[in-house]
């Protein structure tokens, strides 16, 4: 098999740290983008090469020689509102890296959205790609990801493929996102369905996620976008409550009525922006929408343009967790 030699950023993340891993194994060679020494000995210590530098720094080119495709993962994530540094991580990182690819020679080149973007605080129901993004978007992180995107495909003409790949829920090994945050509430007694947690979700275990991105580079249209994620979707409360048994927690059977949190989220967003960001509520619109009603995508598109298929089922993700932890 003819070795690929990849830039990467977001190395040190959960999606990058396992994509690293996945491309490793299948004997490529990574250089990961690394800010600091702690996210340089992470990305080293899975078998990738750190390059020290900053998203927006001018010199990112320069880590970028040799290698044949960008996987642009990095993103500032945070759900609350903080509007300047999340525009200029998530909107201006992304044209300088994926400029930076052009200036290095780089023909091809994967940019890592969120269904996020298509998020307005009503249900989603086995929406497709074309599915039209909100007038307003709900929160900051879905602006910005959504401006992101359209950077992306600006970006793509004759002499620089770039497509785009949207999960949802990401979770599985290595899980130092949402699992974690899941066990810490349910611990603490802060986790409480919302109208009872009975709508569907779609999930991504991370291994669909590596192979999806794999596929999207090698088949995947220029400019395109494309939903990853397990094959059928599942009650979120069933979901979640599965997460947490398989770390020996038990969930809750409180509920709280998305009307309220609605209230909450609403009230506490325009106290973020009337004070410039100095006041918080205990919830934001944009973290409320992500995890409050249903949110399903058809992944159609990339089983049939890609040649998509989960190749881990939902059931054997657990177990995995069950037996290894996170």
């Amino acid at each position: 098999m003819t070795t690929t030699h990849y830039f990467l950023t977001g190395g040190s993340g959960y999606i990058g740290r396992n994509l690293i891993r996945f491309l490793t194994e299948q004997g490529h060679s990574v250089v990961a983008l690394a800010r600091s020494n702690d996210s340089a000995a992470r990305v080293e210590a899975l078998g990738a090469r750190a390059f020290r530098a900053d998203l927006l720094d001018t010199d990112l080119a320069d880590g970028m020689v040799g290698c044949q495709v960008v996987i642009h993962a990095a993103a500032d994530t945070d759900h609350d509102n903080r509007s300047v540094s999340q525009y200029r991580t998530n909107v201006e990182g992304t044209f300088n890296v994926l400029n930076s690819a052009r200036q290095a020679g780089i023909k091809k080149a994967l940019y890592l959205s969120t269904e996020s973007v298509l998020l307005n605080g009503s249900p989603l129901r086995q929406v497709a790609e074309d599915h039209p993004l909100p007038k307003l978007a709900i929160g900051e992180y879905s602006r910005s990801k959504a401006a992101a995107e359209q950077v992306a495909r600006d970006c793509a003409d004759d002499e620089f493929h770039v497509v785009i790949v949207r999960p949802r829920f990401v979770w599985g090994r290595d899980d130092t996102t949402a699992l974690p945050h899941l066990v810490d509430a349910a611990k603490s007694g802060q986790l409480a369905w919302i109208n009872g947690g009975m709508y569907l979700t779609s999930t991504t275990h991370i291994l669909n996620l590596c192979t999806g991105i794999s596929l999207a580079l090698e088949h995947g249209k220029n400019g395109d976008i494309y939903f990853i994620t397990d094959d059928e979707p599942i009650e979120f409360r069933q979901f979640a409550t599965s997460l947490l048994a398989t770390q020996g927690v038990s969930a809750p059977d409180k509920s709280v009525p998305l009307w309220l949190l609605k209230t909450l989220a609403w009230s506490g967003d325009v106290a973020n922006r009337i004070s410039g960001g100095a006041l918080r509520g205990p919830v934001t619109r944009q973290s409320l929408a992500t995890s409050a009603v249903e949110v399903t995508l058809d992944i159609t598109k990339a089983k049939e343009k890609l040649g998509y298929q989960p190749i881990i089922s939902r059931a054997a993700g657990l177990a995995e967790l069950e037996r290894n932890g996170w």
